[in-house]
């Protein structure tokens, strides 16, 4: 396929990771929606979040490994293939429980962003990677933002089932354009897939991310969520050992190791952990009604059109990444990016009684998530050998989530520790969640400094198959 063809691959694979990335979002504002129209308690309804939480983070590295030894364009379509089809079920679910199918069904797209990832580094010419994965980790970073902002509009125009049949649409077309025009990538891991570590893996997410976001319902004290993360302890403690003796690990320990990646998954984890508790409780914050003492009484519309700065910022910042990586180096954008997110939380602790206020905060927070996924997809891509690219970037993705889950548990705790006699959050467990927040993104800058600058240690370990590049990148 000729090189020419790289912006219409770039469009492909956009579309396929931004409709994942809005799907994450998309359906939360609506979750009292589908309560309702499904005759189902409030409990039951959040497992429509859970299911596709589990499920990206179980598929995610699983398959960024698959096509690294399959063929990256064959499971990319797959992958896009069965995001239709969680999308077609969810859009047609006649009850609560065939709609959480639905959602673990969806959740295998999260496999499109290593398999996404691998696809730009093995196709498109040097001189355009870094721009290629900057630009695209700012489509996936605003697909969030464009989640939260649509949302509202959609269900109030037509019907939250509309927040599936949409992605239908563009799904099918995304499908029939990547059968003909992506490329298979040339590069190739050599092995199988480990099922035996895939299933460990799968075994010790799912105990640790379970109790994570159900430990609110089920109590931190109680039975399930301490044996829960017992379980997660023993089950990560056995993968470990299992895949360092493994001849084909599911994901190579020694490509972990390496000190750029190292440092880039623990920036992840803790820069995660602000965004995705960033996204999950400021909504909630301007919805509440000012009798609370705080809040807007905000529509789930008026709240989404309140992260339009977010969602402008994010698509902005992560856009001119791409330009000024080779300038200033993604070390350095990643650790701007963890201090922008810093910045915002800070200023939300100390001011939020004006909508501007909370305006200037998702701004400030957009600006910091455009620039931090845009430089950690490039310090891992730079740093790894090309035959372990789906799988390190799959990982990345997943650190993310899990640093997404841990600061959504400790957010919640915090804001709904203590209640008021009408049942809503005193305004001090907003201030504390959002002080946390704050030093856990500053804690990520800190973690970012530690990224080594200079010749990257990303050279290839263990066997790579013939004729695979396998010279160091260079990590600024």
């Amino acid at each position: 396929m000729p090189r020419t063809s790289s912006r219409l691959t770039f469009a492909v694979l956009a579309t396929g990771a931004g409709v994942f990335s809005m799907l994450q979002s998309l359906v939360a504002p609506a979750l009292p929606t589908v309560q309702h129209a499904l005759h189902t308690s409030q409990s039951t309804a959040t497992w429509v979040m859970t299911a596709y939480l589990l499920s990206a983070s179980v598929f995610t590295p699983i398959l960024g490994r698959v096509g690294d030894l399959a063929g990256k364009k064959r499971t990319l379509v797959a992958v896009l293939v069965t995001v239709l089809a969680g999308c077609l079920i969810a859009a047609l679910a006649p009850n609560i429980g065939v709609l959480i199918v639905a959602r673990v069904v969806q959740g295998v797209g999260g496999a499109l962003f290593p398999l996404s990832f691998g696809i730009i580094r093995d196709e498109f010419d040097a001189s355009q990677v870094s721009g290629s994965i900057s630009n695209l980790s700012a489509v996936i970073a605003a697909g969030g933002g464009v989640g939260m902002v649509a949302a509202g509009p959609i269900v109030s125009a037509l019907d939250y089932r509309w927040l599936f049949w949409i992605p239908v649409a563009v799904v099918a077309v995304t499908v029939l354009i990547a059968v003909r025009y992506v490329p298979e990538s040339p590069n190739r891991a050599q092995g199988q897939v480990s099922w035996l570590g895939a299933g460990l893996l799968s075994a010790w997410l799912v105990a640790l991310l379970l109790p994570l976001s159900q430990a609110t319902r089920w109590g931190w004290g109680s039975a399930k969520v301490l044996g829960l993360f017992a379980a997660a302890v023993v089950l990560f403690a056995v993968w470990l050992a299992t895949e360092a003796r493994s001849r084909n690990p599911l994901i190579d320990l020694r490509v972990m190791r390496l000190p750029a990646v190292w440092t880039t998954n623990a920036a992840a984890l803790l820069f995660g952990a602000g965004m995705y508790a960033i996204w999950s409780f400021l909504p909630g914050f301007v919805q509440t009604p000012s009798a609370a003492g705080y809040g807007f009484g905000a529509s789930v519309t008026e709240s989404g059109l309140l992260m339009l700065p977010m969602l402008a910022a994010m698509f902005l910042s992560g856009v001119l990444s791409g330009r000024l990586g080779p300038r200033l180096g993604a070390k350095t954008l990643l650790t701007t990016g963890a201090a922008f997110g810093a910045l915002a939380c800070g200023f939300l602790t100390l001011w939020h009684d004006a909508q501007w206020q909370i305006a200037v905060v998702a701004g400030l927070f957009g600006l910091g998530i455009g620039l931090a996924f845009a430089s950690m997809a490039n310090l891992i891509v730079g740093s790894v050998p090309p035959e372990q690219t789906g799988a390190a970037t799959g990982m990345n993705a997943n650190i993310r989530t899990i640093g997404g889950s841990i600061g959504a548990a400790l957010t919640s705790v915090l804001v709904t520790g203590r209640l008021q006699p009408s049942g809503l959050p005193y305004a001090s467990g907003y201030t504390h969640g959002w002080a946390l927040l704050a030093v856990l993104c500053l804690a990520a800058a800190g973690a970012a400094l530690l990224v080594p600058v200079g010749r990257a240690t990303g050279r290839t370990v263990g066997p790579v198959p013939a004729g695979a590049a396998s010279a160091p990148a260079r990590v600024r």
